[in-house]
């Protein structure tokens, strides 16, 4: 009985730094993610400044006469 609680016990350490592990990783990943989408919506907002200083959009697209 006592090795096989001594198994388990060692079973559950090695879980608990796996998921101590994985919670880092969770952690650094989102913080990672949230500085993308940061840099993203100033980007967002840097295209939506300068199309509004040149008075064209982006996304404006008109056919040449020739069409």
């Amino acid at each position: 009985m006592s090795e096989r609680l001594e198994a388990i016990e060692e079973k559950l350490a090695h879980l608990e730094r796996a998921v101590n592990e994985l919670s880092d990783v969770v952690a650094r990943q989102q913080k990672d993610l949230d500085r993308a989408l940061e840099r993203n919506q100033r980007l967002v907002d840097k295209i939506a400044a300068l199309e509004s200083e040149a008075g064209v959009s982006a996304t404006a697209y008109e056919k040449p006469p020739h069409y």
